[in-house]
């Protein structure tokens, strides 16, 4: 390429850049610098983050954890995780659901993991499904270090198209009162499907979705809003620490097979 056709370009680039400096940050800590720190540690940025927390944070305290990962993704890698304005959110809702039963799809670090049990009602349950072993066991230990015993948070290594089917039958979950979805948006759809044809999901249960802005779940949302046996709430927040970039928690009400 001549050098007059590159300078015939360098304002369109300039201009792109402006426009989406936050995506192209965001790109930059999510995968550049994540994946060299990868290589260069032989740790996981889940595990960095957890070593953060033990050195950090006060154990049996899963307020301070959690304020101790904020500061930690802010501050240190960005973590890719609720934060604290989604996570606000969900305890709200959590709280005024009082659900006895609850379901987490895609347990990751852990994090939201922590809000949603600190909101439980007393004897609340809650089962969280993780696909990856390696991320399954630090969210584990942040769970415990936390102080929730298995009676309270079960973690379960899966993928939750395998563990939903079996839910009532090898894990006594009846009903689920409350469900957040916080795995692949792809499978948002399918997953409150198989929750629907399984009957776990009772009148007035709640279903949350994270992320379903960004990226996005265009086919899920289009389903809850047209089936007819939801009343769908969408909350607007940004990225932890990219408020630029939008994204929303969508908020379910099942109304019944109807």
């Amino acid at each position: 390429m001549s050098p007059a056709i590159a300078l015939a370009f360098l304002p369109l680039v300039v201009t792109l850049l402006v426009r989406y400096r936050h995506y192209f940050r965001l790109l930059v800590r999510t995968v550049l610098l994540r994946s060299l720190r990868d290589c260069l540690s032989g740790m996981r940025i889940e595990e960095r983050a957890f070593s953060y927390v033990l050195t950090h944070a006060l154990p049996g305290d899963p307020g301070h954890i959690l304020t101790t990962l904020d500061h930690w993704s802010s501050h240190c890698e960005y973590l890719s995780h609720m934060g604290p304005v989604k996570g606000q959110i969900v305890m709200r809702l959590v709280e005024e659901k009082a659900p006895a039963c609850a379901l987490e799809l895609g347990t990751y670090c852990g994090y939201s993991t922590l809000l949603i049990a600190r909101a439980l009602p007393p004897g609340g349950r809650l089962l969280t499904v993780e696909r990856d072993p390696r991320t399954a066991a630090v969210a584990e230990k942040l769970i415990r270090l936390a102080g929730f015993d298995e009676r309270t948070v079960e973690l379960i290594v899966g993928r939750s198209e395998e563990v939903i089917p079996r839910l009532r039958t090898q894990y006594q979950m009846n009903r689920i009162d409350l469900v957040l979805l916080a795995h692949r948006p792809r499978c948002y759809l399918r997953d409150l499907q198989l929750l629907e044809a399984h009957a776990l999901l009772p009148a007035g249960a709640t279903v949350l979705a994270d992320h379903v802005l960004f990226p996005g779940a265009p086919r899920f949302l289009q389903y809850a809003k047209s089936c007819g046996r939801y009343r769908c709430r969408l909350h607007h927040t940004g990225l932890p620490d990219f408020p630029a970039i939008k994204d929303g928690i969508a908020q379910l009400t099942y109304t019944g097979p109807g």
